[in-house]
Parts: C-alpha cells; sequence; structure tokens
C-alpha cells in the first residue's frame, strides 16, 4: 500500500529524515512510534504531500506522491495532529464543505456524510456549532473527515492528544474498527496506545527507523533469550548445585527472596528452548518445592527505551557493533523541536483534488464562500 525508499528531509543542517525506508501492507493497524522530535509527523506530513523532500521515493498504492500526486492522495484519509475545523461551521456543513473539497459526486455526498457521522458517532451532534463541542468530538469530527471518499489508508497524528481517559478508550475502539475496511498508520509516542492498538510496530529515532516488526517479536528480539524467574523453598547451596545440572541454562542469579527460606533464581535460556519442566523435575527430586515460576516479557515500553537510549543506534540486534559506531555523530544532532516538526494548519482536502484547491482552507482562516448542500 505504502513504500517508502531511502527517504531524506533536511532543515538546513539539520536531518529531520534520515534515509527512512519501510513498507506498509493492507489490512493492518501500524504504530508509528519514536519519541518528541523524532521525525513522526514530518514522515507523515510527506508521505500525504504536505511537505516536500530531499531524497528517496515515496509510492501510495503504486502512485509516487511526487510524479502523481493526486492519484495518491485520493487513496489516503488523513487526520493531523490538530484537525483543520471551522469553528462557526455545524458538524455537518463541515463535511458537506470537505466532501465537496474532496470532489466527492453530489449526488453520493449526503450519503457520504452520514455514514462517516454515523462510524465515529456524532449523528447527534450534527446540527451544533463545532466550538461547542469538546475536544473529544472535534477530534471525531476530524476523524470522520478524514474517511469520506472511503480511502484505503487512513493516517492519523497522534489522535488521542488532549483527550481525557474515556475520550482515549472511545478513540481507540474506533480505530480497531476500522481495519476491516482500512489500513491505518498511527503516529503517536504514547507506548501504551501503540501496544492496545497496532499489530504492526515501527520504532522511529533521529530520523531513522531502529525497528519494525509486531509487538510480540520486537519484545523477543530485544530480550534475546527466554528467561525464567523463580521462587524456591530451600538451601541455596542445593538449589544453586541442582539448576548447575541444567545444561541449557546460559546464565542464572541467585538472590534470597522476600519470602523467608526461599531464593529467587532469574534464569536465561536460548530463546527457542523451554526448560520448565526439567526444572520442575530437579527441584522435586531435591525436595525443594517451586513457589512461582513465570517468564519475563519486555514490554513495548522496555523496548522503545532500549532502542531510543542510544541515540543514533540504528539496528538493535547488531551484537558486534561497537558504542562508538552507535553514538557517532549523535552528539552534533539535536532533537527536533514540536515547531519544526509540525507544519502550518493543514486542508481537509489532503486526499483528493488538486492542491491549489486544498490550500485555501486551513484551520486558521475565516470559512470560506461555500455553498452547502444539506
Amino acid at each position: 500500500m505504502i513504500e517508502v525508499r531511502n527517504l531524506v528531509k533536511r532543515y538546513g543542517s539539520h536531518t529531520a529524515v534520515d534515509h527512512l525506508s519501510f513498507r506498509v501492507e493492507e489490512g493492518q493497524i501500524y504504530g508509528f512510534l519514536g519519541p518528541n522530535g523524532a521525525g513522526k509527523s514530518t514522515t507523515m506530513n510527506i508521505i500525504t504531500g504536505y511537505l516536500a523532500f530531499n531524497e528517496g521515493e515515496v509510492l501510495v498504492d503504486g502512485h509516487s506522491i511526487m510524479e502523481e500526486p493526486e492519484g495518491a492522495k485520493q487513496c489516503m484519509g488523513y487526520l493531523p495532529e490538530l484537525p483543520p475545523l471551522y469553528p462557526d461551521m455545524t458538524v455537518r456543513e463541515y463535511l458537506v464543505f470537505a466532501a465537496d473539497l474532496k470532489k466527492i459526486l453530489k449526488e453520493k455526498r449526503r450519503e457520504q456524510v452520514e455514514k462517516v457521522m454515523d462510524i465515529v458517532k456524532i449523528s447527534d451532534m450534527e446540527n451544533r456549532l463545532i466550538k461547542n463541542l469538546s475536544k473529544g468530538y472535534r477530534q471525531r469530527v476530524g476523524l470522520a473527515q478524514a474517511l469520506l471518499g472511503d480511502p484505503k489508508i487512513v493516517i492519523l497524528d497522534e489522535p488521542t492528544v488532549g483527550l481525557d481517559p474515556k475520550q482515549i478508550i472511545e478513540i481507540r475502539e474506533m480505530i480497531r474498527s476500522l481495519k476491516e475496511r482500512h489500513t491505518v498508520i498511527l503516529s503517536s509516542h504514547i507506548l501504551s496506545e501503540v501496544s492496545a492498538v497496532c499489530d504492526y510496530v515501527m520504532i522511529i529515532n533521529h530520523g531513522r527507523l531502529v525497528a519494525s516488526d509486531t509487538p510480540d517479536r520486537l519484545s523477543e528480539m530485544a530480550l534475546g533469550s527466554n528467561t525464567l524467574e523463580l521462587i524456591v523453598k530451600g538451601q541455596m547451596s542445593v538449589i544453586v548445585s541442582s539448576l548447575g545440572m541444567i545444561p541449557e541454562i546460559e546464565d542464572v542469579n541467585y538472590s534470597a527472596s522476600e519470602e523467608e527460606g526461599c531464593v529467587k533464581a532469574v534464569i536465561k535460556t536460548p530463546r527457542d528452548v523451554d526448560i520448565r519442566e526439567k526444572i520442575f523435575f530437579k527441584m522435586a527430586g531435591i525436595g525443594c518445592p517451586i513457589l512461582s515460576m513465570q517468564s519475563t516479557k519486555m514490554s513495548l515500553e522496555d523496548v522503545f527505551l532500549e532502542l531510543t537510549e542510544e541515540g543514533e543506534r540504528e539496528d538493535f540486534r547488531d551484537p558486534d557493533a561497537s558504542e562508538e559506531e552507535e553514538k557517532d555523530g549523535g552528539e552534533e544532532k539535536f532533537a527536533e523541536t514540536e515547531e519544526s516538526e509540525k507544519t502550518d494548519p493543514v486542508p481537509v482536502s489532503v486526499m483528493s483534488g488538486e492542491n491549489e484547491g486544498c490550500e485555501e482552507m486551513t484551520a486558521e482562516g475565516g470559512s470560506p464562500e461555500h455553498e452547502s448542500d444539506l
């Protein structure tokens, strides 16, 4: 659906996106994850055609965003972090206006507006002024705008920023439901959001892709081995001697447990080896009952910190890379600010229509003259 090849975007001497490459396949929810200033919003704006780039290529459903911008934009719906809404329009007026900008056929316009209002559950708000809506409902209106025209790809930039917990849960449920008809790219720095919603995660740091896989596989690769935590009742010397007879154990750390008369053991084995049965029978054989045995799994938060704290670390799976190589040039770069990553408020008609028509609609401008088909 989307293919990004060696993408580079520079702001003067600062490289915001640094030879970034990835593919987005159909029918999944992708999480685009990274710290503030990593280049997420810059990349989203490039993919949707709002920002030019210095090097590379972006293909959307086979259309080059540079050579065939109209064909590429017709495949996408875009919700920027700050939805470009007209506060003095009603919800219905705004969506009819957006449908007109997207060149949706007049006879299908009313049907499309009704459909997207129903999807995001704002039908009962259709005649209210946008300026009188809560932030959560404004976000829903922006999402409805992105869904107009039934695009194959929906791109959401920080869709839950500033919402309360109840609104966040509701928006996440809507995003999950979109998977049935759309491919979704969700840009966020909120780890729990990506973990809860996304099938696939791409982690970007300093404009580079440092990891790309499912959340579970990222956890496995970052951990590098199976880890078991045991609490066993018995003498440490006896337990150490018995576990030492299991050849599959690569490493084990012992410590006194908080429970009286017990030993805590953290055991590491190769990733594809399961030794739980062997441990059980060994401990049973020496009369030391196992009070607790559980596998340790890195959370997405742990993986994220593992991959981003090294700065310029390009591939966390390369154990031979030296610390100097990983940090090379890191001090010369500076974190991209929120302002440099964000563009001016963007037109709602990004997904279809001519660029000239799109430029007239911004979040800050007044409502242009328009005769709505209400």
